[in-house]
């Protein structure tokens, strides 16, 4: 994880994470281009997403209310990615982040299903999160969405469509070290705190049944769900994606890195190295009762398939492995190779209709 903030690795890496995501490849490529050292990352980036955003509130202001929705949401992808590993300069990834969240917001209303911003107690303050529900389903049961060590609930539109199609309501939210909570709280491997507050949230809603709920966790969230329904009994079912087993010596290997340091908020690498140990399903995973789906790419060299094999051998209750011989970190090269079968899995097993 050493190159990291390398201009070339960071976008050869995730290319297909950010065009499945919702990029559009005309601003990958221009972005690209525009980038030649890690200061260029967030100005370039941005660049793309102001003219999504001028698109959107045009449209705003025209009434066009289904084009804003699309370019307002494409804006806050954008910004997103113009901000995700910006952690050497914080007030720079802070103004974007906050660009990222208005638009998103903004782009709420008018999109199909519709979302809405809530906020959840947690830990005396709020994790802030998306709520989308499929249209014309009476209390659907629902999917709580773990974020990864760099992604946030703005990035989430492409995978929350897999499930709303399927009469299943989504809840994507920044919990601890992620998102809009990153500035308040580190990065929380015992992160079945955040998810039991997610819970929580939903069995205060009667539009939810908070009686089928599934966890959905990828890349570092393919750990944070799994071990969540370790502990939290709420649980029906599980998809984990690319997230590791034992994370301490894959982190010490690479070497470290400061995205996970910062957002850690650790004051040194050796800090966060102690952290990075305490991210581990050792003597955990085998208290995975409910229905357990793991994914992971072969050519993943993050978190390797013997991470997720290792999760699905070690749990107690059904479970299975889709490692697919041509995927990436998270499999984003092959995303149709996994979203929407995983989607078919979590239906069944919460009864959605």
């Amino acid at each position: 994880m050493a190159d990291y903030l390398n201009v070339a690795a960071v976008m050869e890496r995730w290319s297909p994470r950010f065009i499945s995501n919702g990029v559009p490849l005309a601003d990958f490529r221009a972005a690209a281009e525009a980038i030649t050292a890690m200061e260029d990352w967030g100005p370039a980036w941005a660049a793309r997403a102001e003219t999504h955003e001028a698109m959107g509130l045009a449209a705003l202001e025209a009434g066009n209310m289904i084009s804003a929705g699309e370019h307002l949401q494409t804006a806050g992808v954008v910004y997103h990615f113009a901000k995700f590993i910006m952690v050497g300069d914080i007030d720079q990834m802070r103004g974007l982040h906050e660009k990222a969240v208005r638009c998103r917001n903004l782009a709420l209303p008018h999109i199909d299903p519709p979302g809405e911003r809530v906020e959840i107690p947690y830990a005396g303050s709020k994790l802030a999160g998306i709520l989308r529900k499929p249209k014309n389903v009476a209390r659907p049961p629902g999917v709580a969405m773990c974020m990864g060590m760099d992604s946030a609930k703005e990035e989430m539109a492409t995978n929350e469509a897999h499930f709303l199609r399927r009469g299943l309501a989504t809840l994507a939210f920044d919990g601890p070290g992620q998102g809009e909570a990153e500035y308040e709280f580190p990065i929380l491997p015992e992160y079945e705190a955040a998810v039991g507050a997610v819970i929580d949230y939903l069995e205060s809603r009667d539009d939810v049944d908070a009686g089928r709920v599934g966890l959905w966790g990828v890349s570092f969230g393919g750990y944070y769900a799994p071990r969540a329904a370790a502990f939290e009994p709420r649980a029906k079912a599980c998809i984990g994606i690319s997230g590791p087993f034992d994370f301490g010596p894959l982190f010490r290997a690479s070497g470290g890195n400061e995205v996970f340091r910062v957002r850690a908020h650790a004051d040194t690498m050796d800090d966060a190295f102690a952290i990075a140990d305490r991210v581990s399903l050792t003597g955990i995973a085998k208290n995975i009762t409910c229905p357990l789906m793991i994914i992971g790419g072969a050519l993943d060299t993050m978190s390797p398939p013997s991470e997720q094999q290792r999760l699905v051998d070690e749990a107690s209750g059904p479970s299975q492995a889709l490692i697919l011989e041509d995927g990436n970190h998270c499999a984003n090269n092959v995303r149709y190779k996994y979203s929407p079968q995983s989607a078919d899995w979590m239906a069944g097993h919460l009864g959605a209709g």
